[in-house]
């Protein structure tokens, strides 16, 4: 059954009221959630689901389900069962969320500072990295980070924006990983604009404006391969 999932129009919000509506061995469906499932490199939300009488359960990890959009909440080991139809209060780590919503939004800025293929990439709440495929001759520290930093400080409003699946079809070049594909056949795909400096496809959350990201700092850079170079970044 699909997830009426909340972060996609508003990756700001904390919590959401839900109702359960299945509960299976890989964990707990809600009509609605605020709570962003592992995807894309950047890891599934941490949180709560509050009940009625009080009484809280952890969720340890947010999976994609198995119906399209479908999004599964897992719960800690030991937590209390949940039943289904049960309205529960659906509230995320938000500190957690909102670091990795800022490496995230780091990792498209830097690969409009690094041009090449996108081959590979993770988020996590300290550090984030892509890979490229691209000479080591052609990475430098230095200018990556004085490169990333300047476009950071222009301070530039992000906004989802939905193009037609025919559309991008017809646009390759705004399909920058070679690892990731954006999902098709929903007959639209969400990118994520920043004004003058990226358009991509992404079903990732992100901050508003680029300049919550903070500075950044590559924190190395090393072969993964015949091509393959990984840049490692980290926010202060």
């Amino acid at each position: 059954m699909p997830t009426e999932r909340l972060f996609v129009d508003d990756a700001y919000l904390k919590q959401c009221e839900a109702r359960v509506v299945a509960i299976t061995e890989r964990g707990i469906e809600l009509d609605r959630t605020v709570f962003y499932p592992a995807g894309g490199g950047q890891p599934g939300d941490f949180g709560t689901l509050l009940r009625a009488d009080g009484a809280t359960v952890r969720i340890a990890d947010t999976r994609k389900g198995e119906a399209p959009n479908a999004v599964v909440h897992v719960p800690e080991p030991g937590a209390a069962r949940l039943a289904v139809g049960e309205q529960v209060v659906a509230s995320i780590d938000w500190d957690r969320r909102y670091k990795l919503m800022r490496v995230h939004t780091c990792l498209h800025v830097l690969s409009c500072v690094v041009v090449a293929p996108v081959t590979g990439g993770n988020i996590a709440t300290d550090k984030g990295r892509l890979d490229f495929d691209i000479e080591m001759s052609q990475l430098d520290a230095a200018r990556i980070e004085q490169g990333v930093n300047a476009l950071i400080a222009r301070a530039v409003d992000t906004e989802t924006v939905w193009i037609s699946d025919a559309e991008l079809d017809a646009q390759p070049e705004l399909v920058k990983t070679m690892s990731v594909q954006p999902p098709r056949g929903a007959g639209r795909v969400r990118l994520l604009k920043i004004a003058g400096i990226d358009l991509q496809p992404c079903g990732g959350t992100h901050v508003r404006n680029i300049g919550e990201i903070g500075t950044m700092r590559v924190l190395r850079i090393r072969s993964e391969g015949k091509r393959n170079r990984r840049v490692e970044i980290g926010l202060d």
